[in-house]
């Protein structure tokens, strides 16, 4: 019998967070048809917002991978408050990335790479995506990186 997804993330010694309520006027999904949009999250942990910084000032590529899989780990929460049950997920779509990040810091795929790597290891092939990332000049409380998501419903 394959393993589940809540089994290989206890594997990995995680427990999904409580989502995060959204911080202004908008939804921390959307389910239409067989998609499900999961507005962008941030790297909250249980103390709050983490890994606030500038990727090639104040954070390197290792420090904004954390980041990114913290992202990563608060957008299946966000799955898991919509749909119930992570096996309801057919495959991840798309991820969207923003990396915080200086003008002369180019390597903004290797700190997405934190995300990625990390949902395909606990979704396995259904997490294999397509992917933006993307430097930005600022990202809201000042964090690292911000990471949205798609995914088609089983």
């Amino acid at each position: 019998m394959a393993q589940t997804i809540e089994n290989r993330l206890a594997d990995l010694g995680i427990t999904l967070p409580t989502p995060a309520a959204p911080a202004a006027n908008y939804v921390p999904f959307v389910r239409t048809g067989s998609l499900l949009f999961v507005s962008g999250q941030i790297p909250m942990g249980d103390n709050g917002i983490e890994h606030i910084g500038k990727l090639g000032a104040d954070y390197d590529v290792a420090k904004g991978q954390e980041a990114a899989r913290l992202c990563a780990i608060n957008i299946l929460a966000q799955a898991k408050a919509a749909l119930g049950d992570l096996e309801a997920i057919g495959q991840l779509v798309k991820l969207t990335a923003f990396v915080n990040s200086t003008g002369d810091f180019g390597d903004q795929p290797k700190v997405v790479n934190g995300a990625s790597d990390f949902l395909v290891e606990v979704l396995g092939d259904r997490g294999k995506h397509s992917r933006s990332a993307v430097g930005v000049a600022a990202l809201p409380f000042g964090v690292a990186v911000e990471i949205e998501a798609i995914f088609e419903i089983a």
